[in-house]
């Protein structure tokens, strides 16, 4: 059948199973809305209050739901408002495609309003992009970018289309394709590499499992617990690996690296056998590379061979899906037995716990009461700073998928277009946005998106009123020279919550927080929960930039000193 370009992207969508798009309307991409707009049975619109809470909640769609996020925005500013939502979907390999629409191209290179050229400036910053300027090509580009973001290592792809392509008088012959699944990655897992890895793990006294998101992405959870079970090692993982492996268990031992527990980072560092899955070793998981997991050999399992030998050399690698390669590792190996091992780390876990002050209201008291009130069982996602580091420190998260931040690129603003993508794709769970207040000044706009759509998320702002990571460095590094990060100012978060129409609660006080949360997780409603917190606590364990992660020390540490 013949079609117009407008009603090819809207078919196509339809294709790939999209059932919710996020976006933001302008002159440029017009023709689509105006299609989508017929089609609003079939497929929801999310009006975001700007296009990064757009490009955010697609993103926080896809971490939720495990499917592709789709953003839409206009040309020129609408175009580059999404770029950095894309960037924090490339950077953790997000699966996301980015629709934008780009001036007709007889107005192409001439500086006409509202042109930019998209494809060049997100080239860097996606699998691939797109220019589609023939309308007979747009069907199977987008068909391509679907593919792409979802195949091998995922991550977002942007097609741009220039609007005579989408205009009513452009037609050409559409014809309705059934999508094939998506294979996983198996093309580089060679029998050699298996066996090695088994010989490796047979040798070791000390192994140590480190798993990072790419046991998350490749819904990898019931491997990872067999394989852990089978080379009978502690675990610790990654802000993005949190979930592929039960925080409950007692071989876990928490986080690595920065802000990592003592366990794990001494640990690592007096491990002999270091298994990485699906992990990248980032800086600031390794902090010094060159001393990291020194008396270890180190077996890496990665779906990208970019990653290997990377930032961390190995000892041996085997490239292909995390769940594919756990597959057919568990088939080969035998019960191994570290009970003295593990003896051990569970000593160092009891040596040096997490600890935090309990006369006053603090983030990590606030989090430990949300986790025993849900039950552990809420999505929780973040923005970025103090309260992202206590949030994967004291929600303990026993399945994939639950654990939703901004980790390589570290965006601030985030998080609650992260929120509000996650609960569109999981409407039964319970969701909430771990925030500083200097994170939800950056897109708290978009709890006018929540309560346009009574999306019923909990926004909980760690108040401190500083940019508490920031003044964290200030305070150890820098000689507690404060340049601009004290936020002295007399906004009040629960007024500007109600004006947008929101629930909205403050809190000063722990005798105050277990009543307000459980109202707050009664009500059927966005809510923000103001907590006024001191602008000193500050995250413990930590280690210095540049230092070894076994030098990792805590607030007693220092007073020692």
């Amino acid at each position: 059948m013949e079609l117009t370009g407008s009603r090819i992207v809207i078919e196509c969508l339809k294709e790939q199973g999209v059932d919710t798009v996020f976006g933001y309307p302008g002159g440029a991409i017009l023709n689509i809305y105006d299609e989508l707009y017929k089609h609003s049975d079939e497929i929801r619109h999310i009006l975001t209050s700007h296009e990064q809470g757009a490009s955010h909640a697609a993103d926080g769609y896809a971490r939720a739901t495990g499917k592709v996020g789709v953003c839409m925005a206009t040309s020129g500013p609408g175009a580059t408002n999404l770029v950095t939502g894309i960037a924090t979907a490339y950077m953790d390999s997000v699966p996301m495609v980015a629709i934008t629409a780009n001036v007709a191209r007889n107005y192409l290179g001439r500086d006409s309003f509202q042109e930019v050229d998209i494809a060049g400036v997100t080239m860097p910053i996606t699998k691939h992009n797109f220019i589609v300027k023939d309308v007979t090509k747009l069907a199977d580009t987008l068909r391509r970018a679907f593919r792409i973001a979802q195949s091998g290592r995922p991550g977002p792809v942007l097609v741009d289309i220039t609007k005579d392509v989408t205009a009513p008088t452009t037609i050409t012959e559409y014809e309705r394709v059934e999508i094939p699944p998506i294979s996983r990655s198996t093309e580089f897992i060679t029998e050699d590499d298996l066996q090695k890895a088994i010989e490796m793990i047979n040798k070791s006294k000390k192994p140590f499992v480190f798993i990072g998101g790419g046991a998350v992405i490749s819904d990898a959870y019931d491997e990872v617990k067999e394989f852990v079970d089978k080379v009978d090692a502690p675990v610790a993982d990654t802000l993005m690996g949190k979930g592929a492996f039960d925080g409950t268990d007692i071989r876990y031992t928490g986080m690595v690296g920065m802000h990592g527990t003592k366990a794990s980072n001494l640990g690592i560092t007096e491990c002999d056998l270091l298994i990485t899955i699906g992990a990248r070793f980032s800086d600031r998981v390794t902090g010094n590379a060159d001393k990291f997991a020194r008396k270890a050999k180190i077996l890496q399992i990665d779906i990208d061979p970019a990653e290997i030998n990377k930032n961390v050399m190995t000892h041996q690698s085997i490239i292909g899906d995390v769940k594919e390669v756990l597959i057919r590792l568990n088939e080969k190996l035998n019960q191994q037995n570290h009970k003295e091992w593990i003896n051990h780390i569970i000593e160092l876990e009891n040596k040096y716990p997490l600890n935090y002050r309990k006369d006053i209201l603090t983030g990590p008291y606030i989090l430990e009461k949300l986790y025993e009130l849900t039950d552990g069982k809420a999505i929780i996602t973040t923005e970025v700073g103090q309260h992202q580091m206590w949030a994967s420190q004291y929600y303990k998260y026993t399945s994939p998928r639950t654990f939703i931040t901004s980790g390589g690129s570290g965006t601030m603003g985030y998080g609650l277009g992260a929120c509000i993508g996650a609960k569109v794709g999981k409407p039964d769970a319970t969701v909430v946005n771990i925030a500083g207040d200097g994170c939800f000044r950056m897109n708290m706009n978009e709890i006018a998106t929540a309560t346009r759509y009574n999306i019923p998320i909990i926004e909980l702002v760690f108040n401190n009123h500083v940019l508490g990571m920031v003044r964290q460095w200030q305070t150890l590094f820098y000689g507690k020279r404060y340049s601009h990060t004290t936020l002295t100012d007399k906004v009040d978060f629960v007024k500007l919550a109600e004006a947008m129409g929101a629930k909205a609660f403050r809190i000063t006080k722990p005798e105050e927080v277990e009543g307000v949360l459980k109202e707050a997780l009664a009500l059927n409603e966005p809510v923000v929960i103001d907590c006024i917190i001191d602008s000193d606590e500050k995250v413990w364990p930590m280690v210095a930039p540049g230092a070894a992660i076994d030098e990792v020390f805590s607030e007693e540490d220092l007073k020692d000193k």
